[in-house]
């Protein structure tokens, strides 16, 4: 091997990096001793960038293209090292090249829960998760307030902190949105742009900016979900009496548990005992029906509303005046007010009050 040879081997004439990971961000060139050569050729594709280093100092940022390196591209190395206009000799710098790309699917949520204050509910704990897409905005600010001299950073070594710095963002924003618990899921998307706002100066100052951010999901404890969830079927069952029934029927499926079949068992017997009632032959087997609930009668008077009265009620104030055909009575049921006279029930009462009494007959004439 010649001189020339030797010398040759010792320069480094072309500067590229292929990225084949799915999470690395910064790379560095390894040139293993080895001076860069004066016009060596240095390739930035798309979705990335490079940084040179001049005795730890960051020097000159390439955005993709094809560059020759020389002292008219490269001002700021060449103010570093006093090069003038005539230079040709090899240099010494290292390169770092940055991943522009955006790093999708990154995941955050909150380790521990958040304390929430809810009108309708009171304090509350929330835990949120969701995940953002981040990418590289200023490599050369990267370089400085993250990477230092680490040769390959992934995307993981940082994931850490921005997810401290959303859930920090993400508490603050809870507390002062005043949107009620049971609204979040329908404003998710309102919230995660407040979030996104809120967070973009502390993701700036790393070189960094979080093009997407979406929260996924808002969840209270598993017992309050479950007290949410029994509420709910209270308002489908309409009254306590259908959700005592509707917690009998649950009960009979809950033969998995000891408690559950002794109380599905107990229903069981209750309900056969009801139908063998009714079944039974013989007068004594029969079951009476439930005697029907008297209606109450509310009355207008004077622009006002009085009762309720019962039946027999009306029927005494019938007797003493009170209470006439033309009086507007209403009952639950009843489709608006009507007058009493045109009710069945209550026009019976004024057929059996006695006929008026017979005028006095007049004073006999004084006898002469």
């Amino acid at each position: 091997m010649g001189i020339l040879d030797f010398l040759t081997g010792e320069f480094i004439d072309v500067i590229h990096w292929v990225d084949d990971t799915r999470d690395t961000m910064v790379w560095r060139f390894e040139r293993q001793g080895h001076a860069i050569k004066y016009g060596a050729k240095l390739t930035v594709r798309e979705g990335q960038a490079a940084v040179f280093v001049n005795e730890g100092q960051i020097a000159d940022v390439f955005m993709p293209g094809l560059y020759q390196l020389e002292t008219n591209n490269m001002p700021v190395l060449t103010t570093l090292q006093h090069w003038d206009h005539g230079f040709r000799s090899p240099f010494k710098a290292e390169v770092y090249f940055v991943n522009t790309t955006r790093f999708t699917d990154q995941k955050w949520g909150t380790q521990n829960p958040i304390i929430a204050r809810d009108a309708e509910l009171g304090p509350v704990r929330l835990r949120a998760f969701g995940t953002y897409v981040m990418r590289v905005a200023d490599p050369a600010k990267f370089m400085k307030e993250i990477v230092g001299t680490d040769g390959e950073f992934t995307a993981d070594e940082i994931s850490a902190q921005i997810r401290n710095v959303i859930v920090q963002e993400f508490s603050r924003m809870i507390a002062g949105a005043k949107i009620p618990v049971l609204d979040m899921a329908a404003n998710t998307e309102q919230l995660g742009q407040l979030v996104a706002k809120a967070i973009e100066p502390a993701i700036a100052a790393y070189g960094l900016n979080l093009p997407e951010f979406y929260i996924e999901n808002i969840s209270l404890p598993e017992e309050v979900e479950a007290m949410l969830d029994k509420r709910t079927s209270m308002g489908i069952v309409g009254d306590l009496n259908r959700f005592t029934q509707y917690s009998a029927a649950e009960a009979l499926g809950a033969g998995n548990s000891a408690a559950g079949g002794a109380m599905g068992a107990a229903i069981g017997a209750g309900i056969g005992m009801g139908m063998g009632a009714q079944m039974a032959p013989g007068p004594w087997g029969a079951v009476p029906p439930a005697p029907p609930v008297e209606p109450v009668w509310h009355v207008a008077e004077n622009g006002e509303t009085k009762g309720p009265f019962s039946r027999a009620t009306l029927a005494r104030m019938a007797a003493d005046g009170s209470f006439a055909r033309a009086t507007l009575v209403w009952t639950p049921g009843q489709d608006g007010w009507q007058a009493a006279g045109d009710i069945t029930s209550l026009a019976q009462l004024f057929t059996m009050l006695p006929p008026p009494p017979p005028p006095a007959a007049p004073p006999a004439a004084d006898k002469a």
